[in-house]
This record gives C-alpha cells, sequence and structure tokens, in this order.
C-alpha cells in the first residue's frame, strides 16, 4: 500500500515522489499488477498499474473505499525508553490497530526528549507509524502526539468522555474486567457517550506510586495484564488488542 494525500478524483492517478520512486525502483512494479493507494485518513484507491517511468507510475483506479472511522478511539500513552523499543512498540501499536500513540517522560524514563534530539526521536517515531500503516494495510492512520507530561494526561483522563486505565503490575483488578464493567459495555462501540479509552504504559523501571495516585485522583482505573511482568514495549501492545477484542474491532467484519 502507498500513501498519497489527497487522493485525486480522476479514473487514472499519478504515484510520484518517495512513493512513486519505491513502487517503480525498489517495488519493480509493472503494468497489469494491483496497487491500493491510501490518503490515511479513511480513504483507498484500488488500482492496476497501467505505465511505470523511473520514479513515477501511473495507476487506473478500479475501485474507490471508505472505511468507516471507530466510534470509540484507543489511545495508548506510552513511555519513553531507551533504544529501538519506543519504535518498536510504535510499529506494533499500528499494526494492531491504535488509533492515537501519545509519548510521554515518566519520572523513571531513562531518555529524555529535548531540543532538536526530541523533535527527531519524534520524527522517528511518526515515520514508523506510517510504514507501519502502509505495511498492515491500514486506511486510517494513527495520530503520533507531542510529547506530553503526566499531568497533562492526567488532564486527558479526567475528561467526561474518557475511560483512562493505567497499567501496573501490582494492580488488583484485570484489564479484561474492568472493561466489561464499565457503563455501557453492552452497547455497540461508540454508544454511551464515551470517545475514547486511554491506555498508560509506563517505562522499564515502571510507574512511581506518585504518577499512579495522581492519575487515579483523575480518575483512571489501574489494572494489571496478566500473571507475567511484559516489557513496556509489549505491553501496550497486549492491553491494546484486548481492548479492541472487547470493541469488536477485532471480530473480523471490517
Amino acid at each position: 500500500m502507498f500513501h498519497l494525500r489527497p487522493l485525486p478524483a480522476g479514473e487514472v492517478v499519478t504515484l510520484a515522489g518517495p512513493e512513486g520512486r519505491h513502487a517503480a525502483t525498489v517495488r519493480r512494479l509493472r503494468p497489469g499488477e494491483p496497487v491500493d493507494l491510501t490518503d490515511g485518513a479513511g480513504w483507498a484507491l484500488e488500482c492496476e498499474v497501467v505505465a511505470v517511468r523511473r520514479d513515477e507510475i501511473d495507476c487506473a483506479v478500479r475501485r474507490r473505499v471508505e472505511a468507516a472511522a471507530p466510534g470509540v478511539r484507543l489511545v495508548v500513552a506510552q513511555a519513553l525508553v531507551k533504544g529501538d523499543r519506543g519504535e518498536r512498540a510504535v510499529e506494533m501499536l499500528t499494526e494492531v490497530g491504535v488509533d492515537e500513540i501519545v509519548p510521554f517522560a515518566a519520572a523513571r524514563s531513562v531518555v529524555r526528549w529535548e531540543g532538536e534530539r526530541g523533535a527527531r526521536a519524534r520524527e522517528r517515531w511518526v515515520r514508523t507509524a506510517q510504514e507501519a500503516a502502509k505495511q498492515s494495510h491500514r486506511l486510517h492512520w494513527p495520530t503520533v502526539a507531542p510529547l506530553a507530561s503526566l499531568a497533562e494526561l492526567a488532564r486527558r483522563a479526567a475528561t467526561a468522555t474518557t475511560v483512562a486505565v493505567t497499567l501496573h503490575e501490582q494492580a488488583t483488578h484485570g484489564l479484561v474486567g474492568l472493561l466489561r464493567e464499565r457503563p455501557g459495555s453492552d452497547d455497540r462501540p461508540g454508544d454511551g457517550g464515551m470517545g475514547e479509552i486511554l491506555l498508560v504504559v509506563g517505562p522499564e523501571g515502571g510507574l512511581t506510586d506518585a504518577e499512579v495516585d495522581d492519575l487515579r485522583t483523575a480518575g483512571a482505573a489501574v489494572a494489571r495484564l496478566g500473571p507475567t511482568v511484559l516489557r513496556t514495549s509489549t505491553a501496550g501492545v497486549v492491553a491494546a488488542s484486548i481492548v479492541l477484542a472487547e470493541l469488536g474491532r477485532w471480530d473480523g467484519s471490517g
């Protein structure tokens, strides 16, 4: 799948620039081959390659496809982590279907996004999400938000249309149980006035007691995933998978 925004209205579309170059010289697409284009905002064009040049291809549009936006958005606040684990988390979160990824600086985060270095680090997360969205054929691409503080997450958790859950290995309640006990859990996604589910994932050393308390005071529930302690780069992915299944977005119908 290739990215093109905005998608033109014509019956023949030219894919140029970096995406066209990748299609023509890396993927080596040839006339007659199928190719999909998306704007990342819910629309896609199912096409057939009709001409190939050095750095671009022409595509005949066979069908236009629109994917409905999710009734309930799934947001994962991912604490900054060292090495490439943050990008690995972003890649997997995108693949499973998360709608927004919020990087945040936790008290125990070893890595700090500051100045130009921080801007470059966030840009890597954005590129990782874009590449993963193309690979997984997502029509609604996730947003990578600016770096947030814990106080900003707490304010978001306090919003009336947000159901917030802090993941913590010492919690007494499981995530599945909390989701099934929430108001409106028997309704289809989007009912009951709920706009988003916010999952907060701490860094390697976990969230501090003060951070957990601040989130709890703001209205966030605290939940564990299971009997084992997961790495921060996988905890959010597992939690997101559970939530998406409960929301019916993994039922094979869409």
